[in-house]
Parts: C-alpha cells; sequence; structure tokens
C-alpha cells in the first residue's frame, strides 16, 4: 500500500498511527510530499486530482483519500477496534473525530493568518480561534474518562494535543486540565505516537 502524507500533517499522523496500532504500518510505503511545496506533486496528483494528504492507494489500486476513510479502511483491515462497529460508542468515538478534525482545520487557517504580515492579520478572527479551542479543549476536559480504553477519539484527540506543542507552543493548554494532561502521557508513550511523531521543519 502507498500512503501519500506529510510527517508535518497533523491528518496524515493520524492516519499513519492508526495503520501502526492496526499493524499495518510495515505494509505502507509512505510518499513524502512536501508543504507547502514547490509545486504540484505529479504522483499525487495521478492519484487524486484534490491532491489532499492524506491519500492511500491500497494493495488493489483503490484510491482512498481524506484521513476519518482511511483510519475505517486500516481498522477494518486489522480488525483492532479502533472505531466501535456500533452502539453509542461507535457515534461518541466518530464525533470526537469530527470534533478534532474540525479543530485541526481552524489551527491551520490560524497558523496561516498568523504567518501574514502584521498588517494583514485579523485580531478579531484569531480571538475567535482561541475561544473556540479554550471551549472545545474544556468539552474534552470534562469528557475525558479514567477508563483505560483507546478509541479513534482518544488517538485524534492526543494529536490535536501534540499538534498544539509542535505548532502552537505558547498555548497552554494543559493548565486546569489535568484529565487531558494525563491521557497526552498515555497516548505519548504509544509506539504507534512515537514512530510517527511531527518531524520538526516550518
Amino acid at each position: 500500500m502507498r500512503m501519500f502524507w506529510s510527517s508535518r500533517s497533523p491528518f496524515a499522523r493520524k492516519a499513519a498511527m492508526v495503520a501502526h496500532e492496526c499493524d499495518l504500518f510495515g505494509r505502507l510505503d509512505l510518499i513524502d510530499v512536501p508543504i507547502p511545496g514547490p509545486g504540484p506533486h505529479p504522483e499525487l496528483n495521478r492519484a487524486t486530482p484534490i491532491a489532499k494528504l492524506p491519500t492511500l492507494v491500497t494493495e488493489g489500486g483503490l484510491v482512498i483519500a481524506g484521513s476519518p476513510v482511511i483510519c475505517d479502511y486500516f481498522d477494518t483491515l486489522g480488525q483492532r477496534g479502533l472505531i466501535p462497529r456500533g452502539g453509542p460508542e461507535r457515534w461518541r468515538a466518530l464525533s470526537r473525530q469530527a470534533m478534532v478534525d474540525g479543530m485541526l482545520d481552524m489551527l491551520l487557517l490560524w497558523r496561516a493568518d498568523l504567518r501574514r504580515p502584521d498588517p494583514c492579520q485579523s485580531a478579531r478572527q484569531q480571538g475567535i480561534y482561541e475561544s473556540r479551542l479554550i471551549a472545545t479543549l474544556d468539552r474534552f476536559e470534562d469528557e475525558t474518562s479514567a477508563g483505560g480504553g483507546f478509541d479513534i477519539g482518544d488517538l485524534a484527540t492526543g494529536i490535536l494535543l501534540a499538534y498544539l506543542d509542535f505548532r502552537f507552543p505558547d498555548i497552554d493548554w494543559r493548565t486546569g486540565r489535568g484529565g487531558l494532561q494525563r491521557a497526552y502521557a498515555a497516548f505519548s508513550i504509544r509506539p504507534s505516537a512515537i514512530d510517527t511523531a511531527f518531524a520538526a521543519g516550518d
């Protein structure tokens, strides 16, 4: 299987971590796509016209785009149970993943705004981003359980917190959120998290 990814993309890392958890990581041929790249990536563009990371090309030639679908594919193939197959647990896990994905999309927009020249930045929009992030982290803290389970929602949450440390080190998400701190400590020592850690760089 070939997967187009970047070691600095939180969405690609999520897919890679799920592959690792499902004992499929060794079967992946990871094709690194620079972001931002110098121009179009011909091989990725041939696989999918939207050039989305991550994109998976299965051993049978099926092209699967988007981290939620790729994660579902890996979990189905590996039968790991990261995505519960029924009941309220399924919808809780998938809803948490969707909330994290929304936060990550927002963080990418926030970071893009911060990289603009000062006169072009939007303090108002950045304030909206910050308030949404705080509210989401507080919600996640309230929902964090002391149980030992680990599903796609927990994995996605760990990646969100890792991405905050990676790209937004000045944001203090730990203070007052002991549950998230403990969950992140457990996340960080998983082999799948260690082997897919964000690579330094712009």
